[in-house]
Order: structure tokens, then C-alpha cells, then sequence
């Protein structure tokens, strides 16, 4: 399939090129494509959220794309977030066709390009018919194209609250490196609290929250995190 996307650069440019040519360095760069707008009664939960990954603020249309921001966010794998990274464009049975991804990720294996809508809309023609044609241009770049809709409900609340510690900033690094050289793989979460008794137990639970956050370990998020949760560390 032929097609070309435009992006706007790092200038607020707008460039354009094949699809087939463009490097992912120079859309890592891009602006979101739209205009970031808000208003009166508008139907749909728009905001900025601020990406550990990016150390910057990635903006979001819904709260179906916010949780996917969540969980790009808490991937160790992906390394950039863009948001409306590009427009697509091409032509297919005589007419020309336009797509914005929601989300592009630059990840350690390949570029993974992110629409969002809800599972109830994927089954609407001109949803499948769009998110077909674009699955059909991001593969043939060997990219990977992913559709997401709502996650577990489980597994996004905790990612959620492991998000509020994120900023690495706000943790002692003397903490983080007692927890890291600890003894806590196979260790219960709860009694895990009190694993430095010579240090004060709220700043303990956080900095375990945070390198949970940052997977130094691992738990299984399936269920609502609790003091049973066995900690792991990360292979």
C-alpha cells in the first residue's frame, strides 16, 4: 500500500513524506497533530498527564487513551510516547482516506503504533474499515499495530496507584538501594513494610511502591494490590 504521512516537527512545521522513508528519530520529535481544544459540555475527558518515560506532559482525548498512556508509562520497554503522531493518507477504491493514530511508542523491539477506542465502536464499519487499511500500512513498515480497548479493571487500579510514584525525584536513593540489596523475593508484601525497621515505615512503603513502579520488583497485578501480594524480583 502506498501512502504518505505529515507530521508536525519539532518547529511546529508541518513536514511531509512517504510512509514507506520516515524514520521513527523524526516522529519521536512530532507535535500532536490536532489542536488540543477544550469546551462547555464537551463529551469526552481531555487532560495532560505527566510521563515518567518522557519527563514531560503527553496530553490524552479520553480516559480509555489515559489508561493506555498508564500502561505505556509502567512498560520498561517503551522508551518514547508521542501523542497524535502523524497523519496518514492514502487511497483506497477511488477515495482518499486520513487517519491520526492515537499514540506512536518507540520501543526496545519495534515502533508500535496505538489507536483507542471502545470495544462497543470497534464493530462500527467505518472503525473497521479505517483501523484495517492502517493496520494493513504500520505492518508493512514491520511496526507493530495495536488496538486498545478497556483493560482489566484490576490490573488498571493498580497501575494507577503505583502511578502517584512515579517521580523518582521525591524518593531517598539511600531507601531505594537498602530495598534493592534486601533480601525481599518470595516476601509478603505487607511484612516487606517493615523490612528496615531503623527507617520510618511510610517512607519504606512508598520507595517499594516506586520500585514496584519502576519493576526493580514484580507482583502480580490481577488482582487489588494488598499486604498477601508476593514480591518478586525482576528476572
Amino acid at each position: 500500500m502506498e501512502a504518505t504521512v505529515s507530521f508536525r516537527g519539532h518547529g511546529g512545521g508541518v513536514e511531509e513524506c512517504s510512509w514507506a522513508s520516515v524514520a521513527p528519530a523524526s516522529l519521536q520529535t512530532a507535535h500532536p497533530w490536532r489542536t488540543f481544544r477544550w469546551y462547555r459540555d464537551q463529551k469526552h475527558y481531555s487532560g495532560t498527564y505527566w510521563s515518567a518515560t518522557m519527563r514531560d506532559h503527553v496530553i490524552y482525548e479520553s480516559r480509555l487513551e489515559l489508561s493506555r498512556l498508564l500502561f505505556a508509562d509502567f512498560d520498561p520497554s517503551v522508551r518514547a510516547i508521542v501523542a497524535q503522531p502523524f497523519l496518514l493518507q492514502t487511497v483506497l477504491e477511488g477515495k482518499a482516506r486520513r487517519h491520526i493514530p492515537d499514540y506512536l511508542l518507540l520501543t526496545r523491539q519495534v515502533p508500535v503504533v496505538v489507536d483507542v477506542k471502545p470495544l462497543q465502536r470497534l464493530s462500527k464499519p467505518e472503525v473497521a474499515f479505517t483501523f484495517t487499511w492502517t493496520r494493513r500500512a504500520v505492518e508493512s513498515r514491520g511496526w507493530k499495530y495495536e488496538v486498545w480497548s478497556e483493560p482489566p479493571a484490576a490490573e488498571l487500579e493498580n497501575i494507577r496507584f503505583l502511578a502517584g510514584y512515579r517521580r523518582d525525584w521525591l524518593f531517598n536513593p539511600e531507601i531505594l538501594d537498602a530495598l534493592r540489596d534486601a533480601d525481599l523475593d518470595g516476601l509478603l508484601l505487607g511484612p516487606a513494610m517493615g523490612c528496615l525497621p531503623d527507617l520510618p515505615e511510610p517512607q519504606v512503603r512508598s520507595a517499594i511502591y516506586h520500585l514496584l513502579w519502576t519493576q526493580a520488583f514484580v507482583t502480580d497485578l490481577d488482582r487489588p494490590l494488598g499486604p498477601s501480594h508476593i514480591l518478586r524480583r525482576a528476572a
